[in-house]
């Protein structure tokens, strides 16, 4: 019953994920892209800075300097600005899609850089989800559109991070981490603005309220994956953070009237089947049973 929940709560995480991309994407076409991440920025840094302190845990210590957690924030800044960038310029359905083939390149990262153990199965999974990406991006061909690297130069950002994530000291705590997340974006939105060379557009109330929304809804679903993982097992619950794609797709059709074509839906279902067999035999590797 615990793992039936916890698969619940996952899926409204990511459906929050889903709305908070698509207010991102209908914001990005409105204002500059740095200006949006400037606020996500923010928003963030305030909502997990009142969240540490609530929880007595410091906004400021010496661990915040190593190399793991540096590391961790200028990925992140990159990433974030890679997929914000993106879900400006190209469809929400293929930003999503791209965005799933984040696992696999963990497993492939924490294989090259960190020395873990990876059979040839994983490897194989690998390989095949990267063939799905190709065919979503479509690189030599007439269809090729040089704006899908946005969505590419996101995907290895942000896992990037999460192999960072894993030198990370077990004393700065998840809050903390995503504190320093968002903080570090806010000089990432300026350092955008400067270089794009975009004024500052002053929002409308609407599009205020879509801006704070955005940042609600973000901080909501980042709680939800917590709870999530703590109500159920990890190894039943994480498949479902790719319900994450369905509602992209939803959300693309109904809102954007997007149409992915053939290939990009094929590439998807191929990331994501790909995903799922690596955290399968990963789960395998890992059973006090495996060979």
């Amino acid at each position: 019953m615990d793992n039936l929940r916890g698969a619940a709560i996952m899926v409204l995480a990511m459906l929050g994920f889903a709305i908070e991309d698509a207010v991102i994407k209908f914001l990005a076409g409105a204002l500059p892209v740095g200006q949006v991440i400037g606020f996500l920025g923010i928003g963030g840094t305030l909502v997990f800075a009142i969240t540490a302190r609530m929880q007595g845990q410091r906004l400021w210590d010496r661990a915040f300097l190593t190399p793991a957690i540096m590391i961790r924030n200028l990925a992140e800044v990159v990433g974030l600005i890679g997929f914000v960038t993106a879900l400006a310029l190209i469809p929400l359905s293929t930003a999503s899609a791209i965005l799933q083939a984040a696992p696999l390149l963990v497993t492939l990262g924490a294989a090259v850089f960190l020395g873990e153990d990876v059979g040839w199965r994983r490897w194989a999974a690998i390989f095949v989800g990267f063939f799905g990406v190709m065919l979503i991006i479509k690189p030599g061909t007439a269809a090729f559109d040089w704006k899908l690297l946005f969505a590419v130069v996101g995907v290895l950002g942000l896992a990037a991070r999460d192999l960072a994530t894993r030198r990370v000291q077990a004393n700065v705590s998840s809050v903390q981490l995503s504190f320093l997340a968002f903080l570090v974006a806010i000089p990432g939105a300026a350092i955008l603005l400067y270089l794009g060379g975009d004024q500052i557009v002053v929002p409308t109330q609407a599009q205020l309220g879509l801006l704070i929304a955005s940042v609600a809804i973000g901080c909501i679903a980042y709680f939800g994956i917590t709870v999530a993982m703590r109500v159920g097992e990890i190894s039943f619950v994480t498949p479902f953070r790719y319900s994450r794609m369905v509602f992209a797709l939803i959300l693309g059709m109904l809102v954007f009237n997007e149409r992915p074509d053939a290939l990009t839906l094929l590439g998807a279902a191929i990331i994501i089947l790909s995903g799922l067999y690596t955290l399968w035999r990963e789960q395998i590797r890992k059973s006090p049973d495996a060979a």
